[in-house]
């Protein structure tokens, strides 16, 4: 069994959602989890706040926030069990981050380490 991360892309970090708007999608991601969690495949994950956050950049200057020349920023990620990509796939496709216009979920198989 191979573990994949499935990295949650949007488009405007910048755009802000009204509390309500926050609490439904937050609810459709929790059952999102649940239903990969329930077939023994969830393995961890977290959100990614996108206040108090910095980016450091090759000349070591440090801006606020990951926005700026960028339109896409990470909103969270999560590492799931599957057999293969597609199958990792097939779970990124139920993410509701994805109902969001530009959004897109990045997979990724982690290398083992030996």
């Amino acid at each position: 069994m191979n573990e994949f991360v499935l990295i949650m892309r949007h488009e405007d970090g910048k755009k802000i959602a009204s509390p309500e708007q926050m609490q439904e999608w937050m609810k459709q991601t929790m059952d999102w989890i649940g239903s990969i969690a329930a077939q023994n495949k969830f393995v961890s994950g977290t959100g990614l706040p996108f206040d108090g956050a910095r980016v450091v950049k090759s000349d070591k200057t440090v801006t606020n926030g990951p926005f700026g020349d960028s339109k896409e920023t990470i909103g969270g990620f999560i590492t799931v069990k599957a057999e293969t990509i597609e199958e990792a796939v097939e779970f990124a496709k139920g993410c509701p981050v994805l109902q969001g216009e530009g959004n897109s979920m990045e997979v990724r198989q982690i290398t083992k380490n030996h």
